[in-house]
């Protein structure tokens, strides 16, 4: 399948809004509620600072944009036809991979439920850059995911600067850089569009939210990890080290 950006606008501006706060908030799933309606409203104190609903919903958007940018990092692995898309392949699989193994490792500290699987509109990506044709691939992935980080980098700022949890700032210090890398070697490709992929990244969603949501994982479903590559240059956070504990020892206050 052809991916024409004239044809799936909608498609596209979704995505792009998937990545926002408010795309991943589901009732009772993935560890997000909407019960209230501030998104900064407290749901919990934790020994390492107040835990609000944006600081949760940031933990599982972190995990949900791996589970399909890690294999589409792979894709371009296969498909990519010039150097600068295969390197930028390796920078997300390389990214990915150190962001989630951070968010596994947060995430029942705070317990927060994270999905296993990308939202139905994040898979449609995958699917979407799967039935690419080879010489439409190159173009795709990198207005795509310019777009998709794009969204995110203002959020994971807005994260950064008002989160009050010690973990949560942790993993928005470390999403900076991952995503200002995935940007950086998207522009890169010299296949960005930029007057289309602006638009788009700042074009509200026309979509249910159903479609913006991670699945919750399944009862006894092992978590997915995604395993960083032989040569990894990128690392998860230093969660013992933040919060001062030893090997084997029990995470105290800060």
């Amino acid at each position: 399948m052809r991916f024409s950006w004239n044809v799936t606008g909608a498609f596209i501006v979704g995505g792009a809004v998937s990545l926002a706060v408010a795309a991943l908030v589901h009732p009772g799933t993935a560890g997000v509620s909407s019960a209230s309606a501030s998104h900064d409203s407290v749901i919990a104190q934790t020994p390492w600072g107040p835990l609000t609903e944006s600081d949760r919903d940031f933990v599982v958007k972190v995990r949900a944009a791996g589970l399909w940018e890690y294999p589409v990092g792979q894709l371009g692995l296969q498909k990519g036809s010039t150097e600068a898309v295969v390197i930028a392949s390796r920078h997300l699989i390389d990214g990915h991979a150190a962001l989630d193994a951070t968010c596994r490792k947060i995430a029942p500290m705070l317990n927060i439920m994270l999905p296993n699987s990308a939202s139905p509109q994040q898979q449609g990506f995958v699917s979407a850059l799967t039935e690419d044709a080879r010489e439409q691939f190159d173009s795709d992935f990198s207005n795509i995911l310019r777009m998709t980080h794009g969204s995110i980098f203002n959020t994971v700022a807005k994260i950064r600067s008002t989160t009050k949890n010690t973990l949560v700032r942790a993993l928005a210090d470390q999403a900076n850089d991952t995503v200002l890398d995935h940007i950086t070697v998207m522009e890169r490709t010299g296949l960005v569009n930029f007057d289309q992929t602006l638009l788009r990244q700042t074009t509200p969603p026309n979509l249910p939210a159903s479609d913006l949501t991670p699945p919750p994982p399944s009862l006894g479903q092992s978590t997915v990890v995604l395993t960083p590559p032989s040569n990894a240059t990128s690392t998860p956070a230093n969660i013992d080290a933040i919060i001062g504990v030893g090997a084997g020892a029990a995470p105290s206050s800060t």
